[in-house]
């Protein structure tokens, strides 16, 4: 996948380690924060308010005809590669979609090179996530399916991919949703995967910068650790600089 430039940071290994360590820290605790976050607004992102009609829930049918036609033709194109799955939709896979919520790490691939070394490695954000219903399949299954190097079930693709979509459309539907995330500092987006074309990625990210150091040291711990995978470092340094919403707009009011 494709990431935003990072500037590499020039670091020791030590200090890497210790950036680290405040790393995951801080990740957890914003998972875990989002998480509460999302379990309090489950009813209103649940795909019974949009997709009433079609899960046994009361609603404005006109409008859930409306949502339901624009999924069927959002659906269309996951019949050709690398999806591969059935080509018509079918209205009992919403009652399949459910309502809990789950988080993945957003990620994309990247080259390191060093004199000696080049090698593709995995890189996670600590401070944005793809959001989506759960299904059989995570979001790492799904890769690992697409790309021949894990169990390729289609049936579990195809859900994924149903409940990705009806992700995007309930978030969408939401209204003000955006903003209340704004609020908290997070910011919640539909973005594209180059691996995982045309599939809308709802994702919510954190207001804190993150970013990769240097080849050499993602190389090293790469190979200290024996997964090629890295999770970008967070700025500790930018905790001091975090933005108020709500204090700049009080702030703008009384100028």
């Amino acid at each position: 996948m494709g990431g935003q430039a990072k500037r590499p940071k020039a670091l020791t290994f030590q200090e890497l380690t210790e950036l680290r360590r405040k790393t995951e820290v801080v990740s957890k605790f914003l998972q875990e924060q989002l998480t509460a976050h999302l379990e309090t607004l489950r009813p209103i992102v649940s795909p019974e308010r949009l997709f009433g009609k079609f899960l046994g829930a009361k609603g404005d049918a006109t409008a859930t005809d409306r949502a339901y036609a624009q999924l069927q033709q959002s659906y269309k194109p996951f019949a050709t590669k690398p999806f591969d799955i059935p080509s018509q939709f079918d209205e009992h896979w919403l009652t399949l979609v459910g309502n809990r919520i789950a988080l993945y790490p957003w990620e994309y691939s990247y080259e390191a090179k060093t004199d000696r070394e080049t090698k593709t490695i995995a890189i996670a954000s600590p401070v944005r996530w793809v959001v989506s219903f759960t299904s059989g399949y995570t979001l790492t299954q799904v890769r690992q399916g697409l790309a021949g190097k894990g169990e390729r079930r289609v049936e579990h693709i195809r859900q994924f991919v149903v409940n990705a979509l009806v992700t995007q459309a309930t978030f969408a539907h939401a209204s003000g949703l955006a903003a209340l995330f704004a609020d908290l500092r997070y910011q919640v987006q539909t973005e594209l995967a180059p691996d995982l074309p045309k599939l809308p990625l709802t994702t919510i990210s954190f207001g804190l910068p993150s970013f990769r150091p240097a080849d050499d040291l993602v190389l090293a711990a790469t190979t200290f650790s024996g997964v090629s995978a890295f999770v970008e470092l967070i700025d500790v340094d930018a905790l001091g600089r975090l933005q108020d919403p709500l204090k700049t707009r009080l702030q703008e009011l009384v100028r």
